[in-house]
């Protein structure tokens, strides 16, 4: 397996401790100073986006290892090694010019993938690719370190995005994120880090405290809108709030995309962002490995219960994990999905972890539940 190192004081450990660099992956470093370091073996080494000079770049070629350039002129870095912080995506945002919204970050990212199509050239395609495995790397090195802290195994709340924060339903949302954060079980709370519900739990999460002032603060900009101006006056209450923080460890997780880049991402969770939606579909889900609780979506919520039940029902990705039905008429009648799963699942052990239930309290109750399971 490849030792992956992405700072100056991790390489400079690594080989105060006697490391080498043979099959080691450096990422994003400036080594033009540090040239020490370097002298060890490095035979297939791989640096991803690192300075060098040229006498270390022809010692590394020598060894027969790769160098893969910095991508110029793009908006993002193809080899980040952390998740994206709000503030990190909503850079240069003042709420005095609510337009400078467009002016962000993620707005810019947004902008450069929808002018490049839904089918970039070599060069693109590359380097959103290399992005994207970087964000899974970063994402499970968090939750790896959110596990040695002696957190649960991670949970999501799906839901879909057009909710609006006067609404009942973002209300509802809003407690069930409450209730999770109260867990003693300490959960990493997984959401599609979008607006609406994706916002709803996050916030409960963060201000359970004072929900119903952090509700009335939001109210002023109900939904996102579409201009610029529109989602700067969507954005500015949610900054204003903030994030609580545990112990440097995030306790809530968004895991968005720019395909979809028109819903913004949330100001109550850390991003793995990804260009790819199927992998972030995908990831989502498997990652989730705590339980799922599904509230009243869409389409894109229909398509993640079934596919979460094909993980559970054929174990792909680990024993079967809760799926909780949250709202009994509208998973039932409006959109019953919940009885064809549980039809699905009869005879089998996914059968008793699918809940239908109007009850934040029991839905919380069962994730709780199992978690305690020997697995």
């Amino acid at each position: 397996m490849r030792t992956e190192i992405t700072t100056l004081a991790a390489l400079a450990a690594h080989r105060e401790a006697g490391g080498d660099l043979r099959s080691a992956v450096l990422v994003g470093l400036d080594l033009t100073g540090a040239e020490d370091l370097l002298r060890t073996a490095l035979d297939g080494a791989l640096m991803l986006g690192c300075e060098l000079s040229e006498r270390s770049r022809r010692q590394v070629e020598a060894a027969g290892g790769l160098i893969f350039p910095a991508v110029p002129q793009l908006p993002y870095d193809a080899y980040r090694t952390s998740l994206y912080a709000p503030d990190e995506l909503f850079a240069g945002f003042d709420p005095a010019r609510l337009e400078s919204f467009a002016d962000t970050p993620d707005a810019r990212i947004y902008h450069y993938a929808v002018t490049k199509g839904r089918e970039p050239d070599a060069l693109d395609a590359l380097a959103q690719r290399l992005h994207d495995h970087s964000i899974t790397s970063a994402l499970e090195q968090t939750l790896a370190q959110a596990a040695e802290r002696g957190r649960a195994d991670p949970v999501a709340v799906m839901g879909g995005h057009a909710l609006t924060r006067t609404s009942p339903g973002y209300a509802s949302a809003a407690e069930l994120g409450a209730a999770l954060g109260a867990c003693p079980e300490d959960f990493t709370v997984l959401t599609g880090g979008g607006p609406g519900a994706m916002e709803a739990v996050p916030l409960g999460v963060h201000h359970a405290d004072h929900l119903p002032d952090a509700l009335a603060a939001l109210a002023q900009a109900p939904e996102f809108g579409g201009s610029a101006a529109e989602r700067g006056a969507w954005l500015a209450p949610a900054l204003e709030l903030g994030m609580s923080v545990v112990d440097g460890c995030p306790r809530t997780i968004g895991i968005p995309t720019w395909f979809y880049g028109h819903e913004p991402p949330n100001a109550f969770q850390w991003h793995a962002k990804y260009f790819a939606n199927s992998v972030r579909e995908d990831g989502l889900l498997q990652i989730a490995t705590g339980g799922i609780v599904y509230t009243p979506g869409s389409a894109g919520t229909v398509q993640e219960v079934f596919q979460d039940y094909t993980q559970n029902h054929y174990g792909t990705v680990g024993p079967p994990a809760p799926m909780i039905f949250l709202g009994k008429d509208f998973w039932t009648a409006q959109v019953p999905a919940a009885p064809l799963v549980q039809q699905l699942s009869r005879g089998r052990e996914a059968e008793r972890w699918i809940l239908v239930t109007d009850d934040i309290a029991e839905a919380v109750e069962m994730l709780a539940t199992y978690a305690a399971q020997p697995r």
